[in-house]
């Protein structure tokens, strides 16, 4: 029998996702971060990264066999077709890991994972909430923290699913479209109704 409740945390690339996972994590929540067990599985050699060169092209490694990441993303950011057949490719490795990571996991759990539905992870979870914000404001929030042109961050926005997406799908949704204060109050308001779930 399992000690925990999984709640699946997704949402729009600059929407404010971490900051949600961190409101969270101080609360009490064990937090399983989706990025970086693909960071862990993109290891130099992995069977994961063998996987996604032999999709995307061998020269998306580095000499010394380590991801390009910046060269990976212009491919799989190109068009909707390319992302979901990255997305095919790395779902089962994470999906995998996180059951690892849930062996003797106690209290909330909760799973911050970008790609949540599209690797059918939200039915393993008891809730999903997912954080959304206006498509202009998330542009900008990208440029500032990715270093992006404004060109390179549009075409990571429309990679991605639009806010009727998570709407439909999400049984709390956090809009993030003023100030981070109220980002965190936001948060807070979902987790007690969670803790009390």
């Amino acid at each position: 029998m399992k000690h925990y409740k999984l709640i699946g945390l997704t949402g729009q690339s600059g929407a404010g996702k971490s900051t949600v996972a961190e409101v969270f994590a101080k609360l009490g929540a064990y937090v399983i971060n989706a990025d970086k067990i693909v960071a862990e599985l993109y290891n130099a050699g992995s069977p994961c990264l063998k996987a996604v060169a032999a999709e995307f092209g061998q020269d998306i490694l580095n000499p010394d066999g380590t991801l390009d990441r910046r060269k990976l993303a212009q491919r799989a950011f190109a068009s909707r077709e390319r992302t979901n057949a990255l997305n095919r490719l790395v779902h089962p490795f994470v999906t995998a890991r996180l059951f690892e990571l849930l062996r003797g996991a106690e209290g909330i759990v909760v799973f911050d994972a970008p790609q949540l539905f599209e690797a059918n992870a939200d039915v393993i979870c008891d809730a999903v909430v997912a954080v959304t914000a206006d498509k202009d404001i998330r542009v900008n929030r990208i440029i500032k923290r990715d270093s992006l042109s404004e060109e390179q961050a549009m075409l990571r926005v429309n990679a991605q699913h639009g806010e009727e997406y998570f709407r439909a799908r999400a049984d709390y949704i956090i809009e993030n479209n003023f100030d981070e204060e109220s980002l965190r109050i936001q948060a807070e308001k979902v987790y007690n109704k969670l803790d009390k779930g």
